[in-house]
């Protein structure tokens, strides 16, 4: 019988992928994707927003560190914080940010596994 360390990275490990799709006039603006946020990545989050309480300030980090493009590249850098916390829609952010949050619990990542290697 396999380790429970070894059933658990199989069955939720980092290298599955999920998915969102920002939709405008019925168009897929944007696709973001993102791995699963782990312990060790929640916390790095933590220190660069300074140990904020503010969950608007750790939703928004876990976005820009996670999100990713089609190929695996980073769709953000650490310098577009201020501009995507002045210039974009809050309740767009929001939605991505939801989606990552939420990760796993409606979508399946196989589905999510095929769109990224299209």
């Amino acid at each position: 019988m396999p380790r429970a360390i070894e059933l658990l990275k199989n069955n939720f490990g980092v290298t599955q992928v999920y998915n969102h799709s920002i939709v405008k006039d019925g168009e897929a603006v944007l696709t973001v994707y993102w791995h699963p946020l782990t312990i060790a990545e929640r916390e790095s989050i933590q220190k660069k927003t300074g140990n904020s309480e503010d969950a608007n300030d750790f939703a928004l980090m876990l976005m820009i560190q996670k999100a990713l493009d089609s190929d695996g590249k980073r769709l953000f850098s650490d310098g577009d914080k201020a501009a995507l916390r002045r210039e974009v829609e809050a309740a767009i952010l929001q939605e991505i940010q939801l989606a990552m949050l939420e990760s796993g619990s409606d979508k399946e990542v196989e589905e999510a596994e095929a769109d990224m290697k299209s």
